[in-house]
């Protein structure tokens, strides 16, 4: 109890004696006491004092993380003061991502070494940062948290960035809310950020810029657009351009300007209007305030051309324009700026026969045309260019007339005909009967094929239709005049099977003419079946020069000749009969009665012999 006394009665005297210690001057210290142990001249030893300052470090461990104070900073190093008996010093380059760092702000190392070889206490801020990282990242992504990152790189699709030492993704279109024309900008800068997403599996983190500008956007849209009004003319610049239109930043809120209505005339990309960060002004002609969508206009700032177009155009009027546009049905041509009118493929020939228009025109050309209808009220304007050439109809039979010859191009094919073209604008049919006096053609294709050329004899016109009615075989003389008296009914000709159906055979006739012969008539002598390619005689059975047919028989050229052998042979009997009974009466007097009686009977058998067929005697 005494010595906790005594004790205490030193604790108590301490502050004291070092006030005295402090104030006593040099010249009055007693240097003997403190060489005999007595450091504050007041009994207090080396070892008492030493304990007293072991009491104001505090106690650390290596291999841990703890908070510590900056007290200096150079360029190269900060030092860091964590309690200890001496001084941490850490790399600048560990704080990159915080170039605000100031002394007096508190940070986390971690505790590598209490003393090097040089007695030196070893820290790391980095690695204080890599074991808290993801507990801090997962924090700032629950509380919404606003947190700083040093952007190190760029990288595909976006950005790298530090947080906590972690190396982040920012994808460029979290950049910020205008589109990002130049990332390397960025690089080497820190900015703040919000965590948007984690993947602990693949220790993935994403980052957002624009999330922390958004909300304040958002507010600021909702007052530039609750006092918009439909017409109000703004002043606003080229954000982006599309291939569809122009997105314009009105001062927070973005509208668009659809190509269509960039310029009254035709638009192919809206770059051959504007350009990008060009200041311009717009007229506001719609806008959703749920959608915050906004559309504006460009050309709603100027007048209408046609409201200036020349007031004396009238139908019939000869104008020059420039392609713009081609479609399968015809071209628009501009005949002033956003003043347009249609040739329709129909006005750009006299031609009857299908076409399309890229036959006639292309995007750029330069044409005349004549002024078929106007509507200023509706802003439409039809054109042709035909009428600027003589109708080649009008004069027809002069140049055309009934009998005269011509050489046409084969247009098209149906199935009853083929559709030529004498020239432009003149369109006629040969009959698929008026090809050939000798050939039965199927079909148009096998006489002739499309773009040939052919020999054509107009045989009818009918100017009210436009329309040529034309003949290939009238050319030549009708042959079946000849052919009328070469294959008479009877006469045989040596043919050639063709072809060969259910209902008969076509068989090539010498001529160039064709005959047909049915499945009877086709039997040959032998019984056998005639065959395709096989030449054989043939009968003529019918010839119909109206119809142009004519009908033939292999079979009759045998069974007609074995039919004439018989009646020969017949007569030839029935003569001979008739000259033994005349014998017979002449010597029927000169017999007796026995030899009656037999000639009689040899009578009656001859007689009976007479009327049978050759082959019964």
């Amino acid at each position: 109890m005494a010595e906790e006394k005594v004790n205490a009665e030193e604790q108590e005297k301490a502050p004291e004696v070092k006030e005295t210690v402090a104030n006593v001057p040099m010249e009055d210290f007693d240097w003997d006491s403190y060489e005999a142990g007595d450091v504050l001249g007041g009994g207090a030893s080396k070892e008492e004092l030493a304990e007293m300052y072991d009491k104001t470090l505090s106690t650390i461990s290596e291999k841990e993380v703890i908070e510590g104070e900056v007290i200096t900073l150079t360029k190269r190093e900060v030092v860091i003061n964590i309690g200890f008996k001496s001084d941490g010093i850490v790399s600048r380059n560990e704080f990159r991502y915080n170039p605000e760092l100031a002394v007096g702000d508190k940070v986390e190392v971690y505790v590598e070494s209490q003393e090097d070889k040089k007695g030196q206490l070893v820290l790391s801020h980095k690695k204080a940062r890599a074991l808290r990282s993801w507990d801090r990242v997962n924090e700032a992504l629950d509380n919404d948290e606003v947190i700083k990152g040093y952007i190190k790189c760029r990288t595909k699709g976006g950005m790298i960035v530090d947080v906590f030492g972690i190396e982040a993704f920012l994808p460029g279109s979290q950049i910020d809310v205008k589109p990002i024309r130049d990332y390397d900008m960025y690089v080497g800068k820190t900015m703040e950020f919000k965590v948007v997403k984690i993947n602990p599996e693949f220790k993935n983190v994403v980052v957002s810029h624009k999330a922390l500008i958004e909300a304040e956007l958002e507010q600021q849209k909702k007052d530039i657009i609750s006092k918009l009004e439909k017409g109000q003319v703004l002043e606003g610049t080229v954000k982006n351009i599309t291939s569809y239109g122009v997105f314009i930043d009105l001062g927070g809120v973005d509208g668009l300007i659809h190509i269509t209505d960039l310029s009254w005339g035709r638009v192919n990309h809206p770059e051959e209007i504007v350009q990008l960060d060009q200041k311009l002004n717009v007229v506001i002609l719609d806008f959703d305030d749920e959608k915050k969508r906004i559309a504006l206009g460009l050309k709603q700032l100027t007048a209408h051309p046609w409201d200036s177009l020349d007031s004396e155009m009238k139908v019939g009027d000869i104008v020059k324009g420039k392609v713009v546009v081609m479609a399968d049905y015809g071209a628009f041509v501009e005949i002033a700026a956003g003043v347009e009118g249609l040739i329709h493929v129909s006005e750009m020939s006299w031609s009857q026969h299908l076409r399309s228009a890229q036959d006639f025109l292309k995007v750029g050309d330069e044409v005349e045309a004549m002024v078929l209808t106007l509507d200023r009220d509706e802003r439409k304007m039809s054109l042709g260019i035909k009428q600027l050439k003589a109708d080649p109809w009008e004069k027809i039979e002069e140049k055309y007339a009934v009998g005269s010859k011509h050489s046409a191009t084969v247009r098209n094919f149906t199935n009853f005909g083929v559709f030529v073209e004498i020239e432009e604008g003149i369109d006629g049919l040969i009959h698929i009967s008026d090809l050939s006096w000798t050939k039965k053609i199927k079909h148009p294709a096998e006489f002739t094929a499309i773009g040939e050329a052919i020999e054509v004899v107009v045989l009818e016109i009918d100017k009210e239709n436009r329309r040529l009615s034309l003949g290939h075989k009238q050319l030549e003389e009708n042959p079946w005049d000849v052919f009328e008296g070469i294959f008479t009914v009877d006469s045989i000709h040596e043919g050639t099977i063709v072809d060969i159906f259910d209902k008969g055979a076509v068989i090539a006739l010498q001529y160039g003419v064709e005959g047909f012969a049915t499945p009877r008539h086709l039997t040959k002598e032998d019984n056998s079946p005639a065959k395709v390619d096989e030449k054989l005689d043939f009968k003529v059975i019918e010839f119909n020069k109206a119809a142009k047919r004519i009908i033939l028989s292999h079979s009759r050229t045998f069974e007609d000749a074995n039919k004439s052998e018989e009646v020969a042979a017949k007569k030839a009997a029935s003569k001979a009969t008739k000259k033994g009974v005349k014998k017979l009466n002449d010597n029927l007097e000169k017999t007796t009665l026995g030899d009656i009686s037999e000639l009689a009977a040899l009578k009656n058998q001859l007689e009976a012999n007479e009327g049978k067929p050759e082959g019964d005697k």
